[in-house]
Order: C-alpha cells, then sequence, then structure tokens
C-alpha cells in the first residue's frame, strides 16, 4: 500500500470531530497517564481479542491480568534500560505526581511506576510516536512471557 494512501486512526478522529492537536510537552502527567492508561485498554484489548477469548468474562479476566498497576509496574521496570532521557524525564514526571485516588490493592510503589507507564505511553501517544510506544509496551510484555517462563507456568 502506498504510504500517502495510508489514513492514521488518530487523523480520522480528529478530523471528523475537529478537535485541536494536543501538546504534549506542556499536558500535566496525570492528563498524559489518563491518556496513557485509555492506549493502553486498547492495545491490550485488542491483543486479548487476538487471543481467540470469545466470552466477554473471559476477555476482562485476561485484559485485568495485563492493565493492573502491579503488572504495568513490572513491564516499567523491564523497559526502564531502554528509555531515552527525554522519556525518562516523562517517566519520573508521571510516576512522582500526586494522584487524586489512591492505590487500590495495589502497593504504593506499583502504583506510581504504573502511573509513570501510562503517563509516558500517554506521551509517546500524543507526540504521534506510535512506532517507539510499540516497541516499548512489546518490551514489557516480552519480559512478562520470560517472567512466566522463568516461574513454569
Amino acid at each position: 500500500m502506498e504510504e500517502g494512501m495510508i489514513f492514521e486512526f488518530d487523523d480520522c478522529m480528529r478530523e471528523t470531530l475537529k478537535m485541536e492537536a494536543v501538546d504534549a510537552d506542556t499536558c500535566h502527567p496525570l492528563v498524559l497517564a489518563y491518556m496513557g492508561d485509555c492506549v493502553y485498554d486498547l492495545i491490550i484489548k485488542n491483543m486479548v481479542v487476538s487471543f481467540g477469548v470469545r466470552h466477554v468474562h473471559q476477555l476482562h479476566d485476561k485484559t485485568s491480568s495485563y492493565v493492573q498497576a502491579s503488572t504495568q509496574s513490572l513491564m516499567m521496570r523491564a523497559m526502564q534500560q531502554q528509555l531515552t532521557e527525554e522519556e525518562h524525564v516523562i517517566y519520573r514526571r508521571g510516576r512522582n505526581t500526586k494522584s487524586v485516588s489512591p492505590a487500590k490493592n495495589q502497593t504504593i510503589t506499583d502504583y506510581r511506576r504504573a502511573t509513570g507507564f501510562e503517563a509516558l505511553l500517554g506521551y509517546l501517544y500524543l507526540k504521534k510516536e506510535y512506532a517507539r510506544l510499540m516497541e516499548l509496551v512489546k518490551i514489557g510484555l516480552d519480559s512478562l512471557e520470560k517472567k512466566e517462563e522463568g516461574n513454569g507456568e
């Protein structure tokens, strides 16, 4: 397919709904995390559906195992070594921002690391750095797979 023929969902959404672009560099870290949560959720839901799971309860359970703060925290630990300095700054801003809601059934460390993870994904999404966003998510997902293999699961 010719490059000019590719029309990205984000561009289509913005054009159809007459939305202004958002400057990721000026967004509050919790706004970045809000966007990153949504983007990551969409990635994981697409992945889980591609596994062939068809019952909604099973879809929800499998998705929940990937989107909980403790899992995101594990992924972030694996990704940290691969971050650029700019990405580290965004991650730290998200991680260090006080949230309006407390961690639910998670340690504060996992919750904050997950918030940094989501802020980074939101930042990359708003910057339209989709390939980099997916590269980092893949590193994190691969680390989970290695951990499962190491546990004999």
